[in-house]
């Protein structure tokens, strides 16, 4: 049992799914909830929370329209975040593609309304960064 969730809890991560280490037909139910419930974690208002508060323990800045998103990014890129980056380039980089991540019909229904706010605050967070409001 002990193995089993160390197993779970060491390849569930996005670094793990980007990489192709995870194919979902050989994944346990157990695995497939608890990467779920790690996913739903990140998005929605928490998740939004969450992302800036690391950003910011990190010396990120909230937004540079300067400093793309890196989209596509391989497991190795996305390990070593090397580079400039910012906050909200993390929405881009990881938080908008969990929704279609989801392993389990549950986890799919749950991170519909929630990345459906990211994607609001999204829109709302630029309208505002360009004095559109």
């Amino acid at each position: 049992m002990t193995d089993s969730i160390t197993s779970i809890i060491r390849n569930m991560g996005f670094k793990d799914e980007i990489s192709g280490l995870s194919n979902p037909e050989q994944l346990s139910k157990e695995f497939k909830v608890v990467q779920d419930a790690d996913r739903l974690d990140a998005i929605g208002a928490i998740g939004i929370a969450r992302c800036f508060t690391f950003g910011g323990s990190r010396g990120h800045p909230i937004h540079d329209p300067n400093v793309p998103p890196r989209i596509n990014l391989t497991k190795d890129e996305y390990v070593k975040q090397g580079g400039k980056t910012t906050s909200l380039n993390h929405f881009y980089e990881k938080l908008l593609k969990l929704k279609d991540l989801m392993k389990t019909e549950a986890g799919r229904r749950y991170a519909e309304g929630r990345h459906k706010f990211i994607q609001d605050f999204l829109v709302r967070f630029h309208r505002e960064w360009e004095g559109n409001l």
